[in-house]
């Protein structure tokens, strides 16, 4: 399962790269046409925004593996460390229920109201339906991310509970 894991956040890392890459490169084009060659190109506004879109989900699932997310840790530091353990289990218990209802389920209801009926972008004429279907998708990574890291949370605990 770990070997899984790390396949799925290498593999996360480097799509955020290359996404990251593309809007730089998309902004780049953007400005270019619209300063050099004095026609500005209609599709890279949309474009850049969908790469933002889908960069700043993918990039929270990466953020949450990697613990870069905020988080405010005065009380929990002056706890007893097996208490710190079930508060850190409850913490991402609540970031999984979050990502279950409001990412997941929400997002799947997202995705298939911009699909039918379909609507399509201005100009790209891509439908919707693809550009939020990164917010279930990032849901579902934010629920694994959330189990890998309850069980290795429990399995610390026991480890202590055996050696004591």
């Amino acid at each position: 399962m770990n070997k899984l894991y790390f396949l799925i956040i290498e593999a996360l890392k480097y799509l955020v790269i290359f996404l990251s890459s593309a809007i730089v490169i998309v902004v780049t084009f953007q400005v270019f046409s619209r300063f050099v060659l004095q026609s500005p190109s209609s599709f890279t506004e949309e474009l850049s925004r969908f790469l933002l879109i889908w960069i700043g989900l993918l990039g929270g699932a990466y953020g949450y593996h990697s613990n870069a997310h905020l988080g405010l840790d005065i009380i929990t530091n002056r706890l007893k460390e097996s208490l710190q353990h079930w508060v850190a289990i409850s913490s991402h218990l609540l970031i999984m229920l979050f990502a279950i209802t409001v990412m997941i389920m929400g997002g799947l209801s997202l995705v298939s109201l911009t699909f039918d009926p379909p609507q399509f972008s201005a100009a790209m004429e891509i439908k919707m339906g693809y550009i939020y279907s990164v917010v279930p998708i990032s849901g579902v990574l934010i629920v694994f991310i959330s189990l890998m890291k309850i069980s290795a949370l429990v399995s610390q605990m026991l480890n202590k509970n055996e050696a004591a």
